[in-house]
């Protein structure tokens, strides 16, 4: 495909102020939402003992309350799928402010919601509504946002927009932690159980209606708009997703198999972890949760050094040797945690070496064409990680308890060796570039 003049013109720049723009409401609308999305999980245990009967077992308790996050996770393709594909046919802004306003009115209401001493049996159902419909804004959100700012940006910098991106996601994982540890340390558990619950998701339904309303100030992406004027009759004529898997199934398979590497670092080692900590290995709530804000942090920053990574070297290379870096450190952080005084350095350089996977969403927006990028990402991502991310919290609390506490540190070092060997093939394939859409390359 022959570049338009004016898209050489956006590949060959610099950043500027506009772009700069898009990256911090993008990245601060993101954490914002992912926040909403995950607070559900930093709050699960005092969930599961509110929502569920006195008299049911507390590890049965807990896996259904897991069972309710998941469900956020399992619906996200739907989602996905409807959103990308209006987002493909008329344009990203207006999905991309849309997925906010779905995702801060069900976390304002999970705030507000009655109890299971309330209104019995509905509690969890309601509960289970109000996740569903997060799951359907998530779904939209996430791929959203990397199509987003990957179409504003020249192209030698997709990786660092990319990677801003992922961190500002991060961000959201980051304010949960922060807002878990400050409620632990200022209430009382007979407080928390009453009404400090409730604050986490109010603030977070409000700040995500913020979030909403500067959203308005974005502009749609440049190259969205040259793709309308000369609009592909072909491609126009089907749905875009059903052209993903006609024409690009290798590159959705390894973009679903990079989810699957994503999900399990997000989801065990940033959000799971700090209740393994305090479950399996005997750590109190509170360094539980600060040795949790340390391994964030560490991933925040490495996201976006990976991303400009990914600017600089060929894609196979960074794989190969972040996702290996991660699969080690790993390890060393799980086998360590019998010394309790190498736990904030080791989940720390844990959480770093995670942020290998800000640097996916580089690979994903590259190797989709604009008609179909949004569809393309979305079905990917959403359908991974409504699979391993669904599944995954249930398979990990019921192998640690029942099986091995070091189930956890074995499944995520297994994907992150799958990551590598990931970037090991596409070193093999010339780095990919046979994959790479030509609007974008």
């Amino acid at each position: 495909m022959i570049m338009p003049d004016s898209a050489i013109v956006t590949n060959m720049r610099t950043l500027n102020n506009q772009d700069y723009k898009t990256l911090a409401l993008s990245a601060l609308g993101g954490a914002l939402e992912f926040y909403d999305f995950i607070i559900f999980v930093f709050f699960s245990i005092t969930i599961s003992h509110l929502f569920f009967p006195d008299d049911m077992p507390a590890w049965l308790s807990q896996v259904q309350t897991f069972g309710i996050f998941a469900a956020g996770y399992l619906i996200r393709p739907f989602g996905g799928i409807v959103m990308a594909h209006f987002g493909d046919m008329f344009g990203r802004k207006r999905m991309f402010t849309l997925s906010i306003l779905l995702m801060a009115l069900p976390t304002l209401f999970i705030g507000c919601l009655p109890t299971y001493a309330n209104i019995g049996i509905f509690a969890p159902l309601l509960l289970l509504m109000m996740r569903l419909c997060q799951g359907l804004a998530v779904g939209g959100e996430v791929p959203g946002a990397w199509t987003f700012v990957a179409e504003h940006v020249p192209k030698n910098k997709i990786g660092l927009a990319c990677g801003i991106l992922t961190s500002g996601l991060s961000l959201g994982i980051l304010l949960g932690s922060l807002v878990s540890t400050i409620m632990s340390k200022s209430v009382s558990i007979e407080q928390m159980n009453d009404w400090g619950w409730r604050i986490p998701f109010i603030i977070g339904g409000i700040f995500g209606l913020i979030a909403m309303y500067l959203r308005r100030w974005l502009k749609e992406t440049p190259i969205f708009l040259e793709i309308q004027k000369r609009k592909n009759e072909e491609l126009s004529k089907k749905l875009p997703v059903i052209t993903v898997l006609t024409q690009y199934l290798p590159q959705t398979i390894l973009s679903m198999l990079l989810t699957w590497v994503l999900s399990a670092g997000i989801m065990v080692i940033m959000l799971m972890t700090p209740i393994l900590l305090q479950k399996q290995f005997g750590f109190s709530a509170i360094d539980a949760l600060q040795g949790n804000i340390l391994a964030i942090i560490g991933l925040i920053i490495s996201c976006t050094f990976y991303g400009m990574m990914m600017d600089k070297f060929a894609m196979g290379k960074v794989l190969v040797i972040g996702c290996s870096i991660a699969a080690i450190m790993i390890a060393i952080f799980y086998l360590s945690l019998e010394n309790a005084n190498l736990l904030f350095i080791t989940y720390f350089l844990a959480g770093f070496s995670v942020g290998i996977v800000g640097s996916f969403a580089y690979f994903m927006v590259k190797v989709f064409p604009t008609q179909v990028r949004y569809s393309g990402v979305s079905f990917s991502f959403n359908m991974a990680y409504a699979i391993a991310g669904g599944l995954t919290p249930l398979l990990i609390s019921f192998f640690s308890d029942f099986v091995s506490k070091m189930a956890p540190a074995i499944y995520v070092v297994g994907l992150f060796v799958l990551g590598a060997l990931i970037g090991l093939f596409l070193l093999v394939n010339n780095n990919s570039q046979k994959y790479v859409a030509k609007d974008i390359a």
